[in-house]
């Protein structure tokens, strides 16, 4: 059984404005710092084996900071968990997006990247780490959309999935050939 913590990335200051981050190479405010420090605090009551990140700096400072934490030498970076791309909604808030293109800006092309090429790395990245990761317990750093998408797919219960919160605590069991969610969107070492 491989078992898996995904994690969101701390707070970022386009997080607290309200601006869709996507590709945009945004780093840790003070207080994503302070809520990766609580969060490696809370995991450091366990053993983990290994930490993958998205290749962002937002997910790569989140990452490094909980790997101190659990005493693990080395963050692996892979693109594969990055962000969803935003096109031309990258950096923009709601209200400039309804602004700009009104209320069905959802529906029109802004070359934001496809829900289906999101789910296929994402399920790439999974079968490979726990293919080659049996029984191992690791921790991967990631972002909100990508985490939404993905679980969206791989533990249909919880579709759809609600937004994750930052620093969110997700636990994951493979169990054969299925994906069982023992602990969803957790925040409580933020309290």
């Amino acid at each position: 059984m491989t078992e898996i913590a995904i994690i969101r990335h701390g707070t970022t200051s386009w997080n607290k404005a309200g601006r869709l981050q996507g590709y945009s190479d945004i780093p840790l405010d003070e207080e994503g710092i302070a809520q990766a420090m609580k969060l490696g605090q809370r995991l450091s009551s366990e053993n983990w084996d290994l930490i993958f990140s998205s290749h962002l700096i937002r997910a790569r400072q989140t990452a490094a900071i909980i790997a101190q934490e659990l005493k693990l030498n080395s963050v692996i970076e892979d693109k594969r968990i990055g962000e969803a791309g935003g096109g031309l909604i990258e950096g923009t808030t709601e209200e400039e997006r309804l602004s700009k293109w009104g209320a069905n800006w959802k529906q029109l092309d802004l070359g934001m990247e496809p829900r289906e090429s999101v789910v296929n790395r994402g399920l790439s990245f999974l079968q490979e780490i726990s293919a080659e990761n049996k029984g191992k317990k690791i921790v991967l750093v990631t972002h909100g959309s990508f985490i939404r998408q993905l679980l969206d797919t791989i533990v249909p219960a919880l579709n759809p999935t609600p937004a994750m919160k930052n620093t969110s605590f997700t636990r994951l069991l493979r169990l054969d050939d299925s994906w069982n969610c023992e602990l969803f969107n957790c925040i409580r070492h933020l309290d």
